[in-house]
């Protein structure tokens, strides 16, 4: 999803509660619904929360930890779930990966004072329950699109901290992970252009 249209967050918010309290659909025409609307708000959030997040390492912190639970937890669900062989490996390698980097930030965010969340907020656990949520044939496009916004969101968060950021070993982190988000981003782009052309 290369372009995302960006709509005020109000919308954002309406329309999905219109998907959620919808009954006159079929269940997989409003999931899919519901679907677009978290990948679009997502889309949307990872435009600006980069910087915003970035204000204090308190919400740094918090930010970065959230979205690599995210991560972990989105590719357990790929792992399982795509019938893909190379999106399959993606989720593994985002387990992997980013549970290496939650744990690396623990012990940098203890020594400043800085508490790690330990749940997802409202948002990612919206996108989880979507992701889980979605049809066989669906999965692995609502997967890729979401993971596109998500690393879009991490990509902007690490490198607005690494130039702004007031801590330096939170800033060493940030300087660490964000090239295997880089990578990420890549074979992303590369999973999300094959699944588009390939037939249904």
């Amino acid at each position: 999803m290369k372009h995302l249209l960006f709509i005020s967050g109000c919308t954002f918010a309406l329309a999905l509660g219109a998907c959620q309290q919808e009954t006159g659909g079929a269940p997989d025409q409003q999931n899919q619904a519901a679907n677009a609307v978290q990948d679009h708000a997502a889309g949307m959030t990872g435009a600006v929360a980069g910087p915003a997040g970035a204000a204090t390492a308190a919400t740094f912190v918090t930010n970065a930890a959230i979205g690599g639970m995210y991560e972990v937890e989105a590719g357990r669900i790929a792992a399982q779930r795509s019938t893909n062989p190379r999106i399959k490996a993606l989720g593994e390698m985002m387990v992997t990966d980013h549970s290496k980097a939650g744990e690396e930030l623990k012990p940098i965010a203890a020594a400043a004072n800085l508490t790690v969340p330990t749940a997802l907020d409202q948002r990612h656990q919206g996108l989880i329950d979507n992701l889980r949520g979605a049809s066989n044939e669906d999965f692995d496009r609502v997967y890729l699109q979401q993971q596109e916004a998500a690393h879009n969101e991490t990509a902007a968060l690490l490198e607005t901290w690494g130039r702004t950021g007031d801590n330096d070993a939170l800033k060493a982190w940030a300087a660490r992970t964000l090239p295997v988000v880089n990578a990420h981003q890549r074979m992303v782009d590369q999973l999300d252009e094959a699944n588009a052309d390939a037939p249904r």
